[in-house]
């Protein structure tokens, strides 16, 4: 794979309530990925972009949510989002507390 398409794949993380128990409890972290991202790819762009040992990724497909505006209804954009188990003694921190 190119690294200039690891560098493209992940979208950003995905910080949320769920996101943070899932970080605390099983040392998950939460990616928003491009769609036609697969499994090894983002493994390989996590490793390459933070310099971490990942275990286990696990990827969901969610839909958007039907939005209604007055009179018409709207569609927000489908998005996929991938849990990545960091190993053992591996961490990635984007709050950035100390």
């Amino acid at each position: 794979m190119s690294t200039e398409r690891l560098m493209t794949v992940l979208l950003g993380p995905h910080l949320s309530e769920k996101s943070q128990r899932v970080a605390d409890a099983h040392n998950q972290v939460v990616f928003i990925v491009r769609r036609d991202a697969t499994k090894s790819e983002i493994r390989d762009a996590v490793q390459a972009m933070f310099d971490v040992e990942v275990d286990n990724v696990t990827v969901v497909n969610q839909r958007g949510k039907v939005k209604r505006a007055r009179f018409s209804f709207g569609r927000r954009k489908d998005w996929k989002k991938a849990y990545v188990r960091l190993a053992e003694g591996h961490d990635i921190d984007f709050v950035g507390a100390d």
